[in-house]
């Protein structure tokens, strides 16, 4: 199989010291968990496809899983979402069976097997539903998501920031805003498997919406599924509404074990790696990440 290209900065500075990582922890028998978080569109399941060819070639066994693996089922997620002011069917807080998420995480790193549901995001007329279980070998689990390790604000904060509203949200995204904050509370035990997160950061936030329409484009030529752009458009800005980056993305990145900030054609254009003395190298990460 050939590998998915991509930018040579990027995979020196990043790539190849994550995938040094993801030995290194393979080796200690653990099982760990690696959190990689990214918006839209910044090319988490290629970079993720490409460390499992090359985890396999060192002999680690290195599964990937997607939050988006764990959406409920159809039912209860039209439910949990019913009347969102982004008019979609999944990607907000809320909207992922977070129990059986950590269920079978703690009973894979408990010894037993690894069980990941399938989720098909072209059943329904594109709104998506399980479609299935898969069984894989793993001494190391990758998570890759939008979401993953944002922490909720809390009551008090977010009513100071609803008083003076947020920047970019509608009146009704920003009343909801409370909502997502307090159905990420969920999440928390699921972040806490968790012994490391990575990230992805473009170099500014108006880039995901550009990154997922030419990535759709790619899918509509090659005739495989696509969203209407409608569709799309709701979808891209229920992941970078519902959390505004302000708020839940950029405080991760004084926690992230490694952030890769990516220019418009996804380049490595900034970012560090934290070794263990907790020191940053190659470089510290242009300000206009925010």
């Amino acid at each position: 199989m050939a590998s998915p290209a991509i930018d040579p900065g990027l995979d020196r500075h990043w790539l190849q010291p994550l995938l040094a990582e993801l030995t290194r922890l393979g080796a200690g028998g653990q099982r760990p968990v690696v959190a990689l978080n990214g918006p839209v569109g910044a090319g988490k399941s290629t970079l993720a496809a490409l460390l499992r060819q090359r985890a396999a070639a060192r002999g680690l066994k290195l599964a990937v899983a997607s939050i988006d693996d764990f959406y409920l089922p159809w039912e209860p997620r039209r439910l949990a979402l019913a009347g969102n002011p982004f008019g979609v069917s999944r990607v907000p807080p809320g909207s992922h069976d977070v129990a059986l998420a950590l269920a079978c995480l703690q009973a894979w790193r408990a010894g037993g097997p690894l069980h990941l549901p399938r989720f098909d995001k072209t059943l329904r007329g594109g709104q998506g539903d399980r479609d299935g279980v898969d069984g894989r070998e793993a001494e190391v689990l990758l998570m890759e998501g939008w979401l993953l390790g944002c922490r909720p604000l809390g009551p008090t904060r977010l009513l100071e920031l609803q008083a003076h509203g947020v920047a970019g949200l509608s009146s009704d995204e920003q009343t909801w805003l409370s909502r997502w904050d307090q159905a990420l509370e969920a999440y928390q035990p699921l972040w806490d498997q968790c012994s490391q997160l990575w990230l992805l950061r473009p170099q500014w936030w108006h880039l995901p919406r550009r990154w997922r329409f030419q990535a759709e484009a790619r899918q509509r030529r090659r005739g495989a599924a696509w969203l209407p752009s409608d569709a799309l458009e709701r979808l891209v800005r229920s992941s970078l509404c519902s959390l505004p980056p302000g708020y839940y993305q950029d405080p991760l990145i004084h926690k992230a074990a490694g952030l890769a900030v990516l220019d418009g054609r996804r380049r490595w254009c900034g970012g560090w790696i934290r070794d263990q003395n907790d020191q940053l190298s190659p470089s510290s990460p242009s300000s206009s990440t925010g």
